[in-house]
């Protein structure tokens, strides 16, 4: 089994709210919060409202599983988001 955790940042441009910020990013938990797989969180500066911070905890058989579904969530993140992803870092456990 292999167990790898990527993390997201986020500049979210003109955002004036905490309310906003969350409506902006709520599809990453909608989408991939409900694979079994996956764990999903905002991980840091739940406080900032023009940044933010989520990871992605990832579970699979193999180092090619893991990879798949990270670049779909990094796919998602940069095409499908109202925010600009300014740093992807992948660690593996």
């Amino acid at each position: 089994m292999q167990l790898a955790v990527l993390t997201l940042d986020f500049h979210l441009e003109g955002c004036q709210s905490l309310k906003e910020k969350r409506q902006r990013l709520k599809g990453l938990r909608d989408r991939f919060g409900k694979l079994t797989h996956i764990a999903v969180c905002e991980s840091d500066l739940a406080d900032s409202r023009d940044k933010a911070q989520w990871s992605f905890a990832c579970l699979s058989h193999s180092k090619a599983g893991i990879e798949s579904s990270f670049a779909t969530i990094e796919e998602h993140a940069a095409k499908q988001l109202d925010a600009v992803l300014y740093r992807q870092q992948l660690e593996y456990l």
